[in-house]
């Protein structure tokens, strides 16, 4: 379906030389149209000549016409009342493209006869286009089978394992009963050879055009239907993995614990529990009773199936979540019984910050002096979002939900606490345990009233010592109304600075007057500094952090001739108490924000992030009609070096690569990590795809000197694979479509190259 793409070169040049080409007998076989060179296929010949369709789609402008071994690619209109088996007329003018292929002026349909036979073709012919535009049928193994979406079109889209690499099949039917019998079946698919392209037209892998699923012949099924596999433990999944793409299929079952629309399903069995990577988009109700079957994976070092298919059997069976502390949920260790991760378990905490974002909302959540999050990621919808759960900061929760190791991929096997999130399944998982403290500003000034009332009452003290009183009281209400202002300032988003102003100003105010200044740790001096300070008596109060040097000091410049109180030494202890919060939750938000948007290992932008800014882009570059492009990298036989000098040197070795990479990009460019050894750059600003093939092939380039690390010279490579918007996708997943398949042809290309030879990782 993307043969339709073209350059402004080719058609400039067509009209350029169309009054030559008019002058010209038409051609009128198929032959003679693929026999053209480049040049005289620009010219935009005259063709006029008769063939049988193979296939066309109403819906689209793709039509293939074949004459007993000769077949071509034509672009016409939408809508055409064609079908295979039809003996049409085209008349138009030819184009370079990647081979000769016709812009039509005109397909006449003079009749209806039989197709043409369809060829016997493997792979090796099809990746080297022998069998370009024919009907053929090849002999596959079906790795998957879905329901997807073409534009406006539903279709089935087919992963086929030929004898010697993959290829992709799309047939436009809406019939997906079939489905799950073509799982592991070994099928004859016939269809009409098409492909993969750039927008210069060069093959980036092989797709299949298929009219209907009548095309897809069963020859044999599955040895085992996907729903009699026999139920596997979850910890022993990894058994039926393997590295050369003979992975089996396996069948698990448990309770529904989490679920994630077209992208993810969590299923538990008691202390098991497992995630599933799944295209499946049908409803699921969490604590049902489900099974699934997929392939073995152990990305970000915790079990995994991949191309999950699950079948909810609707039987409620919920499972109970485990109540937890933090440093239960921290462990990380592949031998600790006690990890939860991907496990449904419940924990306490107190409220710091709660923020939305467009693709989920976050709940920052405070438990023993440690930060963690909370997330819930917001259903596809196409209307507005429910509104987000209002709690106040400082409320205490319990959170229910599913654990998941923020950065699991780089953890080392021996014990160590790692950060977390709990990813929550509704707004339901949430539950006060305990309101803010009654400690506020509308109850202070209750409490201010009363006492007023009560001195008036009294009043036998007289006029003197009622107006003292009330003067004490009003003092007192507005301290406590600029100490929870301050409060409220440090959970809200007012600069640190104004903060730490505001506090001196209230030491200050509480000190008759005095001036108050904070000394900021290796930072800024804040607030009112004397001039003659050496007039003063200085008194001041660390600002103490846990388990850490201090965070600055507070001072307060007093009379020379007065004496010291212990209630200068409240004011301030109390006041640097205040400092200390502030700049801790500012610092710890700080944190939180650089861990969500930055990966732990390389200090690079994370999956998140990248996401995040390549939704914007396209947004940005809808608007203005721009164009970006996207890298996708992937390391040569990095799992080499983990195996032989162990993860400690595989992790220095990540680091030493990301900051290669990251040297190669421009001002404005961003690079990220996708997980394990996967990156991807974007480039936000770019005219041609030449320049991100420029930057892609720096990028590549940057492996030519050999690392250092830990005593060992390591020699490494990557393969890339280049996406440029819009030519090559309109949408974040058809880009990383686009550029994951040019990577995958890119790396199948180089596999005969040993870039990094085992004997020689090693200098």
């Amino acid at each position: 379906m993307n043969r339709a793409l073209t350059l402004a070169v080719v058609m400039a040049a067509a009209f350029a030389a169309a009054a030559s080409a008019a002058e010209r007998e038409p051609l009128t076989t198929i032959h003679a149209i693929k026999s053209l060179s480049k040049a005289d296929a620009r010219a935009g010949l005259s063709v006029a000549f008769e063939a049988t369709v193979t296939y066309y789609n109403k819906t689209d402008v793709d039509l293939f016409v074949q004459d007993g071994q000769e077949a071509i690619y034509v672009e016409t209109k939408q809508g055409k009342d064609l079908s295979p088996g039809d003996r049409v007329l085209v008349r138009g003018k030819t184009r370079d493209s990647f081979t000769p292929d016709v812009l039509s002026e005109s397909v006449t349909a003079l009749g209806h006869g039989s197709l043409p036979t369809p060829a016997q073709a493997d792979f090796d012919q099809l990746i080297h286009a022998e069998r370009d535009c024919m009907l053929v049928t090849v002999h596959a193994t079906v790795r998957s089978a879905d329901r997807v979406n073409f534009g406006n079109m539903h279709g089935i889209y087919l992963r086929l394992l030929m004898d010697q690499g993959y290829v992709d099949a799309t047939a436009v039917d809406t019939d997906a009963t079939v489905l799950h019998d073509l799982l592991d079946a070994e099928v004859d698919v016939t269809g009409v050879v098409s492909g993969k392209f750039d927008s210069k037209m060069q093959l980036t892998g092989i797709l299949l055009e298929v009219s209907g699923l009548s095309d897809v012949k069963v020859l044999k099924h599955a040895q085992i239907s996907p729903d009699l596999l026999p139920i596997t433990p979850m910890d022993e999944v990894l058994s039926a993995y393997s590295v050369r793409d003979l992975t089996r299929r396996v069948r698990v079952s448990g309770t529904i614990t989490y679920y994630q629309h077209g992208s993810a399903v969590v299923l538990q069995d008691g202390a098991r529990s497992i995630w599933i990577w799944t295209h499946a988009s049908s409803p699921m109700r969490i604590g049902d009773r489900a099974e699934a079957t997929g392939f073995p994976d152990a990305r970000s070092s915790f079990l995994a199936l991949t191309d999950g298919e699950v079948e909810d059997r609707n039987i409620f069976e919920p499972i109970a979540p485990q109540p937890a502390t933090w440093q239960q949920l921290a462990i990380w260790n592949s031998g600790d019984p006690d990890g939860h991760q991907n496990d449904l378990v419940s924990f306490e905490g107190q409220v710091v910050a709660a923020v939305r974002e467009d693709s989920q909302d976050e709940f920052v959540l405070s438990s023993d002096h440690k930060l963690f999050t909370a997330i819930y990621r917001h259903p596809p919808t196409s209307g507005r979002l429910p509104p987000m759960k209002s709690i106040q900061p400082q409320t205490r929760i319990r959170v229910t939900g599913i654990c998941m190791a923020v950065q699991a991929n780089t953890i080392d096997p021996s014990e160590q606490e790692v950060p977390f999130n709990i990813l929550l399944r509704s707004f339901d998982d949430i539950e006060v345990v305990a309101n803010p403290s009654m400690l506020n500003t509308r109850n202070l000034i209750v409490l201010a009233g009363f006492l007023l009332l009560a001195v008036i009452l009294v009043g036998a003290r007289g006029w003197a010592v009622e107006r003292r009183m009330r003067r004490q009281t009003a003092a007192l209400g507005y301290i406590e109304q600029r100490r929870s202002r301050i409060l409220e300032d440090i959970n809200g988003s007012r600069p640190l600075a104004e903060i730490i102003e505001q506090i001196t100003e209230l030491v200050s105010l509480r000190l008759q007057g005095a001036p108050a200044w904070c000394q900021i740790a290796d930072g800024a001096r804040l607030g009112n500094f004397p001039a003659d300070i050496d007039h003063f008596r200085v008194v001041h109060e660390r600002i103490a952090a846990h388990d850490e040097p201090p965070l600055g000091v507070l001072y307060a410049a007093l009379d020379p001739l007065g004496k010291a109180g212990a209630g200068e030494s409240q004011v301030l202890s109390a006041s640097a108490g205040l400092a200390a919060l502030a700049i801790e939750t500012r610092r710890l938000y700080s944190d939180l924000r650089h861990r969500s948007e930055f990966d732990q290992l390389t200090d690079i932008h994370n999956r998140f992030s990248l996401d995040r800014n390549l939704d914007i882009l396209i947004q940005e570059a809808r608007e203005r009609a721009s164009v970006f492009g996207l890298i996708y990298i992937d390391l040569d036989q990095f799992k080499q070096v983990n195996d032989l000098y162990g993860h400690f040197v595989g992790d220095l070795y990540l680091q030493e690569v990301a900051q290669r990479m990251k040297r190669q990009l421009r001002g404005g460019d961003m690079l990220a990590r996708l997980g394990g050894d996967e990156f991807a750059a974007l480039l936000t600003v770019v005219r041609t795809r030449t320049e991100v093939a420029e930057v892609a092939d720096r990028l590549v380039h940057s492996f030519n000197e050999p690392f250092f690390i830990e005593g060992y010279v390591l020699s490494g490579s990557a393969s890339v694979g280049i996406a440029v918007y819009p030519e090559d996708g309109n949408t974040k997943d058809r880009l990383f479509s686009s550029a994951d398949a040019a990577m995958y042809v890119n790396k199948q290309t180089r596999r005969q190259e040993i870039v990094v030879p085992p004997d020689q990782i090693l200098g």
